[in-house]
Order: structure tokens, then sequence, then C-alpha cells
């Protein structure tokens, strides 16, 4: 039993350390020689470990990653649709236009230019948020261990996540003041299908960590942050997430950088009354 179970903590840790490096190279060719070296899978076995582990082929997850972040930085960014093209990857622009009708049912430029082009309809947000107006800060680098989920945002089983990372806090004695717990949803559930969702539970941590089977440790990128205060229940983000992008955001001269939303838990849930729970999101911002 104790065999399976290291087993299957070095398939995630290793399934870890390839998903970073996709997501740090989308504008450069992809070998899948180098992420099976990467992830020292046997070669025989990468693609059937891989498949298992992502819940689909190595190749599609990385071609969907591309297209959804092109899709991205096409509602939040100024760049071109050329320079969006390379910048995920792609060859040239018609590349990228192909690919994104065949994915999305319209062209790109129709996606930037008409609005309605909404992947997934969302409600018009009615009700009123207690959130405050952006502070715009710079932010250096911190570490942090992290868990990897995926699924539909309002379904991850957060609890687990969190006593998973506690657990390592103990385990490894790196206990100390100023741990923060914040989330890293990578993925626009307008966009991206809700059983690929992924999101990061992470303790910012300040002693030297190593990764263990799930649990991993990386750096969180410091930058520039659109930092919103909000006050209300968790079941609400998706209205907070509307208001800022698509009533701040797009009203500014900001543009959204290529890195993920970050949610910052500051009250406990089992402490506060769910109307008075603390969350600050940071959009990164250029």
């Amino acid at each position: 039993m104790s065999s399976k179970k290291t087993s299957k903590a070095f398939y995630e840790e290793r399934l870890n350390c390839i998903i970073e490096y996709i997501h740090a190279n989308l504008d450069q060719k992809i070998d899948l020689k180098t992420l099976a070296e990467i992830s020292n899978f046997s070669p025989f076995h990468f693609h059937r470990i891989s498949r298992a582990l992502l819940g689909e082929p190595i190749g599609t997850y990385i071609s969907r990653t591309r297209i959804e972040t092109a899709a991205k930085l096409l509602c939040f960014s100024k760049s071109s649709i050329e320079e969006i093209a390379y910048k995920v990857g792609f060859e040239s622009p018609s590349s990228l236009s192909k690919k994104f009708k065949s994915y999305f049912g319209v062209s790109p430029s129709s996606y930037r230019t008409n609005k309605t082009h909404t992947i997934k309809k969302t409600t018009i947000m009615t009700r009123e948020l207690n959130i405050k107006k952006p502070k715009i800060l710079n932010l250096e680098d911190n570490n942090c261990l992290y868990y990897r989920m995926q699924g539909a945002y309002q379904t991850l089983d957060y609890a687990s996540a969190w006593t998973k990372l506690w657990a390592q806090v103990k385990t490894q004695k790196l206990f100390t003041k100023g741990i923060q717990m914040y989330g890293l949803p990578y993925d626009d559930p307008n966009v991206t299908p809700a059983d690929k969702l992924r999101y990061d539970a992470c303790l910012i941590i300040h002693k030297d960590a190593k990764a263990e089977g799930d649990v991993g440790v990386k750096t969180l990128k410091g930058g520039t942050f659109a930092v919103f205060l909000y006050q209300g229940s968790y079941k609400y983000f998706a209205d907070v997430y509307n208001y800022m992008f698509e009533e701040w955001l797009i009203t500014t001269d900001y543009e959204l950088r290529d890195e993920p939303v970050r949610e910052r838990y500051i009250s406990h849930p089992d402490r506060v009354a769910e109307d008075r729970l603390k969350t600050e999101f940071y959009i990164p911002i250029k």
C-alpha cells in the first residue's frame, strides 16, 4: 500500500513540473521529448501517465492552453492579433485564426471587436458588492507551498487542500509569522470547460521548503497588481470578477499581464460570518 502512495506522489510531483514548464514556455515550441525528460517518466509510458493525470492527452492540453490564453489576451490586452499569435506559440496569425475559430466558433478579430461573442453567457450582475476601489501595488517575489486542483471552482474541496498545506508547514517546521493564504484560479469559467478549470491553493512561506508528492514548491512572481478588497460571501466571487474585468479594467489604461489572478483569504470562514468575510483580489496589470 505504501509503495502505491509513493508512486502516486511521485507522479503528481512530476506533473506539477510539466505544467509549470508548459505555462512558462507557451511562446516556444514545446517538445514532448523535453517534457518526458522533465517528468522523469519512462518515455514508453509518458503519454499514458500524463493523460491519466491530466484527464486528456498532453498535446490536447498544450493546444487548449494556447487557445484559451489567446482568448484572454484578446479581451484584456491591447496586443495585436499577430503579437498574441506569437506570444502563445503559433507560427502565424492565420494559424491562430484557424484554430481559434475551430475551437470557439468565431474569429479572433470578431471575438475582440464584438463583445457579445462570449464563450458562455454570464448573468448580468444586479447585486451591490462591498468592494473598495483598487490600490496599485508593486509586489516582490514570494516562495510558496501549493496544492493543485482541477474542476468547477464551486465544487473543489478547498478544506482538504489547506489541510494538506498546513500539514507540510508542521512536518517541515516552516511556521513563521506572516504566512498568508492565496488562491490562484488560472482559468476563466466563461472560456474553459468546468472540468478543466485549474486552481492552486498556496501558502506564502518564509523558510526553505521542499516538494512532497502533490504538494509543490514554487515562486509567486512579483510585479504590479491592482488590489481590490471585497467583503462578503465567497459565493459571489463570479460577480466580483465581472466587476473587476468588465467594469473596471476595460475603463482604465491598464492592460492585463500574462500572470494568473490571485485571491488572498484574510478571514477564516469558520470564525467570521459569511457576509463579513474579507478577501483581496490581485489583478496583474502593466
